[in-house]
């Protein structure tokens, strides 16, 4: 998952089925991104989306499944299962790291806050 670039997306329709087109980006690498089906009314350029599928051998992302994010502070329990068990976020230290910066986060020592 991570954020929908603007100007990335484009719908299309083959065979009567809506197909979509755009490219997800965590701030430092993209992906395209194929899909057919109804997206979500929350699915927006800008906004966060978290995808399900299989990345193909061209490097193109075909997904089964398109889920928008609800707001901002919305994170699939399984991201936030996975940056906790990295030492990578403690939830007792505030917020999760902002997406952008997953790549690039190191680990950090157990917080000490009581």
């Amino acid at each position: 998952g991570g954020m929908i670039e603007a100007g990335s997306v484009h719908r299309t329709q083959i065979a009567g089925s809506p197909v979509a087109q755009f490219r997800v980006t965590d701030g430092k690498a993209a992906v395209d991104v194929k899909y057919t089906g109804i997206l979500p009314d929350l699915f927006r350029e800008g906004q966060g989306a978290v995808m399900l599928g299989k990345l193909l051998p061209d490097g193109t992302f075909r997904a089964s499944e398109v889920l928008a994010k609800h707001d901002e502070t919305y994170m699939p329990r399984d991201v936030a299962d996975a940056l906790k068990k990295s030492g990578m976020w403690h939830p007792e230290d505030g917020a999760p790291p902002p997406a952008a910066t997953w790549n690039t986060l190191e680990p950090s020592a157990p917080s000490r806050k009581s």
